[in-house]
């Protein structure tokens, strides 16, 4: 382990997690991205290397967040070293890019919530609740933020009323949105690691290009069900149905942007318009109803001619 790659990861970890806390709106975005330096160099160095690296990265990337008065960032950059090792590690062992991402989430979110269970043992309090709690402190801020500023009463009753709601609505579906968020966090992390690592001469794993990925073909039994279990049960059941619902849609979605991004790159669209198009996916909900839907129906009606192809082959 040389000088050089101790400066590179302590670096680059470190202005990705000041970025989260110091830059408005697009800092959390950063943050994201925290794994990679340790994803880059646990591939780079290996396993043992890589663990030492991070060991120390996190410690003095932990003496600057203490002195910085920012001590809640050690803890982001202990999870992140771990999750970046551990990406390094499924990239090694060559699976498909499915099952490195269902793996990599399945790991975080054991991991994040096995560090909110030990801190929660000293409030008493259990991770689901303490993230609930976290929540609901932050909206009674914002509440009492916007009485302190003289809001009109029956604006104040309506902001109390949407935060009731919200937080109503939150209750419902909190694993999900958890899911899914990790899911595209750690989906990022792998598709910003292929530039990085190809400029590096560092092997990538060989997987499906993204344009030609797609859902697993039985995912829509699991949409079936779940439907069903929402409108036919209640209590549980329909707590469980929710958020089934929801992650299977969010890989629908992906299915979806991945049909959008072969015909964008089969017509050669100019980068210009891809970003409008990105922009508009983004910003109207419409949109993420019709990729959706392009994902559950491409096993029937086959948009990209994938499963048409391998037929022929196979002939």
């Amino acid at each position: 382990m040389k000088t050089t790659d101790l400066l590179g990861c302590v670096g680059g970890a470190a202005s990705l997690l000041m970025a989260s806390t110091l830059i408005p709106f697009v800092g959390p975005f950063f943050s994201l991205l925290t794994p990679l330096p340790f994803l880059y160099y646990s591939t780079r160095l290996g396993l043992f290397e890589g663990i030492k690296l991070a060991a120390i990265a996190v410690a003095i990337i932990g003496l600057i967040a203490h002195f910085a008065g920012y001590p809640q960032i050690t803890l982001l950059a202990f999870e992140f070293s771990l999750i970046g090792i551990g990406l390094s590690e499924l990239f090694r062992r060559n699976f498909s890019l499915g099952y490195t991402i269902f793996f990599a989430v399945l790991f975080m979110l054991l991991l994040g919530l096995t560090l909110l269970f030990i801190i929660g043992l000293s409030r008493n309090m259990g991770p689901i609740e303490m993230i609930l709690n976290y929540l609901g402190s932050h909206l009674n801020a914002t509440i009492e933020a916007y009485e302190k500023a003289n809001v009109a009463d029956q604006n104040a009753i309506e902001l109390k009323a949407y935060a009731k709601a919200f937080m109503a609505t939150i209750t419902q579906i909190y694993p999900s949105l958890m899911i899914v968020g990790t899911g595209f966090a750690l989906w990022l992390n792998v598709v910003i690691a292929k530039p990085l690592f190809k400029l590096r001469n560092l092997e990538y794993p060989d997987f499906i290009p993204m344009d030609r990925w797609q859902a697993p073909d039985n995912l829509v039994w699991g949409l079936i069900v779940a439907g069903f279990a929402l409108f036919l049960s209640s209590g549980n059941i329909e707590f469980l149905a929710i958020n089934t619902l929801i992650v299977i849609s969010a890989i629908y979605l992906f299915h979806g942007l991945a049909i959008v991004v072969f015909f964008l790159n089969k017509y050669k669209v100019p980068t210009w318009i891809r970003f409008g198009i990105y922009f508009l996916i983004m910003v109207q909900q419409l949109f993420f109803a019709v990729l959706i839907l392009a994902g559950l129906f491409d096993q029937w009606v086959d948009f990209r001619k994938i499963h048409r192809r391998a037929a022929n082959n196979s002939t």
